[in-house]
């Protein structure tokens, strides 16, 4: 019989900072494939290697689920009954199908009106108590800190360290198959999480592996972009709803992220974005608005001269699957003319348009 990959809790249990007593809760999430993008990467002006992280392979569709195995594992080695979360949509879908799997009850809090059909209907369909707020993700982030605080609830936003713990598996698969860090790792940036694990994990993995480190570049959406600005953003706007965020809650690490490696973090316009999202579509990778930044920002630095990618190997993440927020899409979608079922009227059609 085939060995089954086992999730990210054991198969790197070694370096996950968890108790080692404690029982993976998985829907066995990661091992997800970094594709070559050879086609992108000349579109882009050639002459270096580029890879897609794609994330949005995960069980829910996005990169939450690497942090949330750790998270809802702790959760239930420790008796937790209930975890709450704040969440643009992502987090909520993640942490519902999470807590599902551990018999637990999970609470997530969203932004009114902010939030896409398909994160949203996640989480219900994960059976999560979904309570709307009229307010921004971050009036919801204190909200759950708050009731955290207070009552015995896990908290499992991207503040509980064990969500860190899990996302910075990314890296270690990157390595894996690579057999050593890239040149460069670009990606979105949100809420910050995401940068911090992945520079944590690269770190651990140099210290432990000799892998060697990779410089960051952080791109956040000119509507929301708080680490570009140098402050809080107190109405965060933007395509991409799963970075419409004005107060990352881990701001300072992702910033030390950048420096400490060379790197830095950018913001795109969200036509960038959508251009970018067209590019990756175009070579079979549908990703939601959100994980398409990374590859906007790439091709920013590149064309705006202000990164030499020249032989480098460069890998941009995809943090969620197109499924997840297919708005955009479908709102310029044209409908389709209706033909009668007659071979000869469509292959006509088909051959003369």
């Amino acid at each position: 019989m085939a060995e089954i990959y086992p999730g990210v809790v054991e198969k790197y249990r070694e370096f996950i900072q968890a108790p080692m007593d404690m029982e993976a809760v998985t829907l066995l999430e990661g091992n997800t494939p970094l594709i070559p993008v050879p086609s992108i990467a000349n579109a882009l002006g050639g002459g270096f290697e580029l890879w897609i992280k794609f994330e949005g392979l995960n069980p829910t569709g996005s990169f939450k689920d690497r942090g949330m195995t750790v998270a809802v594992s702790e959760a239930a080695h420790r008796g937790a009954k209930t975890v709450i979360c704040a969440s643009t949509g992502n987090t909520a879908a993640s942490a519902a199908a999470y807590a599902s799997r551990a018999g637990m009850n999970a609470i997530v809090i969203i932004p009114a009106g902010k939030v896409a059909a398909g994160k949203l209907a996640g989480a219900i369909a994960y059976g999560a108590q979904v309570i709307q707020i009229d307010g921004s993700f971050d009036d919801a982030l204190n909200i759950v800190l708050q009731i955290s605080e207070k009552h015995p609830i896990a908290l499992v936003n991207s503040l509980n360290p064990y969500r860190i713990q899990g996302q910075k598996t990314a890296a270690f698969e990157i390595c894996d198959v690579l057999g050593s860090a890239p040149d460069w790792l670009a990606l979105p940036v949100g809420n910050a999480g995401n940068i911090t694990a992945y520079w944590m994990g690269f770190k651990e993995y140099d210290q432990s592996k000799k892998t060697g480190l990779p410089r960051i570049l952080g791109v956040q959406a000119e509507g929301a972009a708080p680490l570009v600005t140098g402050h809080p953003v107190s109405q965060p706007e933007t395509i991409a709803t799963a970075i419409r965020i004005g107060n990352p809650a881990r701001g300072e690490e992702a910033l030390l992220a950048a420096s400490e490696s060379k790197g830095t973090i950018i913001a795109v316009s969200d036509k960038e974005i959508i251009s970018a999202q067209r590019l990756l579509a175009s070579d079979g990778i549908w990703v939601e608005p959100a994980s398409a930044a990374g590859i906007a920002g790439l091709k920013n630095q590149i064309v705006g001269g202000l990164i030499d990618v020249s032989g480098k190997r460069i890998v941009v993440v995809c943090t969620g699957h197109g499924l997840k927020d297919p708005d955009i899409i479908t709102q310029d979608f044209k409908k389709p003319e209706v033909f009668p079922a007659d071979f000869t009227r469509l292959e006509d059609f088909i051959l003369n348009g």
